[in-house]
């Protein structure tokens, strides 16, 4: 092989042991068993609950927009433009259960376990380095009193510089 593929080889092997790429694929699984979960909660659950107001299956929630044909035995429409607003509405219910269920049970309680860990450091007593600001006028009034002839303030103006 040469050096090339080798390096290739070698930078694919790299990718996908980085801790990330194997976090994606955990969750991208995890993600698949859930959307099991939520579309039988919605089956299950939400459907008989609307379902108490008309049919269970939501697919069967359609608006004509022009004048429809209605089988009567199946009743389907048969031709004519019509909307599908009952998938519409079972998809946007998983997709509220789905987002609800990842907030409640994993974000939430990851902020606060976040927050707790926080509050564990100890706290940094030391001052804090000296603005921006604050460093330009301390060279600003270095300067006018060199200028003035004091030198006074000059060691200030090293001793900063070398600090940073």
């Amino acid at each position: 092989m040469s050096d090339e593929n080798k390096g290739v080889l070698q930078g694919f092997k790299e990718f996908l042991m980085r801790g990330n790429v194997i976090e994606l694929a955990v969750a991208v699984v995890v993600g698949a068993a859930f959307t099991n979960i939520v579309n039988s909660v919605v089956k299950g659950v939400i459907n008989p609950i609307i379902g108490a107001l008309g049919s269970q299956n939501l697919d069967n929630y359609k608006a004509c927009l022009t004048t429809c044909t209605v089988d009567k035995k199946s009743g389907e429409f048969t031709d004519g433009i019509y909307i599908l607003w009952g998938s519409v509405l079972s998809a946007a219910l998983t997709f509220l259960i789905t987002a609800a269920v990842v907030y409640f049970l994993m974000i939430l309680p990851m902020n606060k376990w976040k927050q707790r860990q926080e509050a564990k450091k100890p706290v940094d007593d030391a001052p804090a380095d000296p603005t921006e600001v604050e460093l330009l006028a301390e060279i600003r009034d270095a300067l006018i009193a060199q200028r003035n002839g004091s030198s006074s303030a000059n060691g200030t103006v090293i001793t900063q510089k070398q600090s940073q």
